[in-house]
């Protein structure tokens, strides 16, 4: 006869204080994701989960977080076709069926993602890594009804090269080039060649939200990123691809700002039809090579604001 063990997690806390976020963090998973007329794509994604948990309830249902990550899942090794952030946010509505007394859930997904790409010049196919991130939040209202956000985002390396050295070392250039030459030439040799500067690897990351109705693919979000830079890298370069990546970066040096910003524009003109109150985040870390810290730059805006910042209509 199986005994009816006591659910603890009903109890009343001895100290009656509400929190905000109470579940699971890397929960790792294998998920296939079919896509129209192209092969699936095979993910290891780690997901978080998580819910509110209010005053009058001891504990969370721990194990209801990564029930409801595997039930979703199951759905989708079926065979139906879904992008990331709304496989989250079947997730969240499927934990606020199992947490009843939960106001806001929360499901984050990262995960490696793999993509082609050539080098520059002698057009080698390679495979290169991005980390492909999702995000839905659930909110239940005081009349039961659920409302859900959902994200998609993508984190990308790069290089970029400091503008700032650059116009150092071109001025240190131009003075000797004065000591044998005249004016007149010492600028076409300025405007000629590319001047040393010192590099970073980039690691720029960039979040949007998804209304019901809109697409915003993977890739479209790792090109906007790579651009953002000063040249996208690649795992395979042969000897000509090596000269044009880094002949190519210094010809657009850039500070880790310009990278936050050249995001921001190139997402406000794609996804110009988005509504309003569409959430973007855009964030840029650089690996300094010059110096022990790195250096970050971020921006957090809907869209509404950023066309109004960039007059765009």
């Amino acid at each position: 006869m199986a005994v009816c063990l006591p659910d603890t997690q009903d109890d009343t806390p001895k100290i009656p204080i509400k929190l905000t976020r109470v579940g699971v963090t890397g929960v790792k998973k294998l998920l296939q994701l079919e896509r129209a007329n192209k092969r699936p794509i095979i993910l290891l994604p780690t997901f978080d989960a998580f819910v509110d948990l209010p005053n009058d309830q001891k504990g969370v249902h721990m194990s209801r977080n990564p029930e409801a990550i595997s039930e979703v899942l199951e759905t989708v090794a079926n065979g139906n076709t879904i992008d990331v952030e709304s496989l989250c946010a079947e997730i969240v509505e499927c934990m606020m069926k199992k947490h009843e007394y939960a106001k806001r859930v929360e499901i984050s997904m990262t995960t490696d993602f793999m993509f082609m790409k050539e080098s520059p010049v002698t057009k080698n196919k390679t495979q290169e890594m991005a980390k492909l991130k999702a995000k839905a939040i659930g909110f239940r209202d005081d009349d039961g009804n659920v409302s859900i956000k959902k994200s998609i985002g993508a984190e990308v390396i790069g290089m970029t090269v400091c503008p700032c050295a650059q116009e150092s070392v071109r001025e240190s250039d131009k003075i000797k080039l004065l000591e044998f030459l005249d004016e007149e030439t010492t600028q076409k040799v300025l405007d000629t060649v590319t001047f040393a500067s010192h590099n970073q690897r980039g690691v720029g990351t960039l979040f949007i939200e998804v209304p019901e109705d809109k697409v915003v693919k993977a890739e479209d979000l790792i090109e906007i990123i790579e651009q953002s830079m000063s040249s996208p890298v690649c795992e395979l370069l042969k000897r000509p691809d090596e000269n044009a990546t880094v002949m190519n970066a210094h010809k657009k040096p850039v500070f880790v700002e310009d990278c936050v910003r050249n995001m921001m524009e190139s997402i406000a003109k794609k996804y110009s039809d988005f509504p309003d109150d569409t959430l973007i985040t855009s964030r840029q870390e650089n690996q300094e090579s010059i110096h022990r810290h790195n250096a970050f730059a971020e921006k957090v805006t809907t869209m509404g604001e950023l066309k109004a910042e960039l007059n765009i209509k």
